[in-house]
C-alpha cells in the first residue's frame, strides 16, 4: 500500500500508533500512518481516547469495496463536535488504496473528514489521490470480512455490526 514501512518491520510496533478495534468477530490491529495524515491520526486518537467509537455502528458496508463506521448516528451524516478536518491526499507513488486501507468518509467537499472512516475489502483505484489515508489493517482482516454487508448501491445497512471497542495500543492493557 504504501513505500512506509511498518513498525513491526523496524523492530517493536509503536503502541502509540497502533489502535486496537474490537469486532464481533475478533480483534483487528490498525497502524496509524501520521507520516502520511498527521491531523488525521490525530483526531482518530483523540476521539478513540474519548470512546467516541465504542458502540458505533458499520453504517454502510459495500461486498467487495469497503465497511464505513464512524458516525454515531448511524445515518451517514454524523460526525464528532470538533471541526471538520483539511484534506491529506497521498499520491498513488507514496499510499494507494489496497484491501486494508484505512481512510477518512468525506462529503464531495475534500476538507470534509471529521470522524467518519471507512476499510478497504479490495483495491480501489478511483479513490488514490481523492481521500485521505490514515492507517492499514496489519492483522484481524479475517474480522473485518465479516462484517454485515448493506443492501443496493448505497451499502446501507439494516441492524448493523459495531464497533464493541476502540483503543489506542498504548492505553491497552
Amino acid at each position: 500500500m504504501s513505500d512506509v514501512e511498518p513498525a513491526e518491520a523496524q523492530g517493536a510496533p509503536d503502541l502509540e500508533n497502533t489502535l486496537y478495534m474490537e469486532l464481533k468477530d475478533g480483534r483487528v490491529t490498525i497502524q496509524l500512518l501520521p507520516e502520511l495524515a498527521p491531523l488525521h491520526v490525530e483526531r482518530i486518537k483523540v476521539l478513540t481516547r474519548r470512546g467516541f467509537y465504542d458502540n458505533t455502528p458499520f453504517h454502510r458496508v459495500i461486498e467487495g469495496f469497503m465497511a464505513q463506521g464512524g458516525d454515531p448516528t448511524g445515518s451517514g451524516t454524523g460526525g464528532s463536535d470538533l471541526p471538520n478536518l483539511q484534506a491529506e491526499f497521498s499520491p498513488p507513488s507514496r499510499a494507494r488504496f489496497i484491501r486494508g486501507t484505512c481512510g477518512a468518509a468525506r462529503t464531495q467537499d475534500p476538507n470534509t473528514a471529521n470522524s467518519q472512516f471507512f476499510i478497504m475489502f479490495a483495491p480501489a483505484t478511483s479513490l488514490d489521490g481523492q481521500y485521505t489515508i490514515w492507517g492499514r489493517v496489519t492483522s484481524g482482516m479475517d474480522a473485518v470480512d465479516k462484517i454485515k454487508r448493506g443492501a443496493g448501491q448505497s451499502g446501507q445497512v439494516r441492524d448493523p455490526d459495531r464497533i464493541r471497542s476502540m483503543k489506542i495500543a498504548a492505553d491497552a492493557r
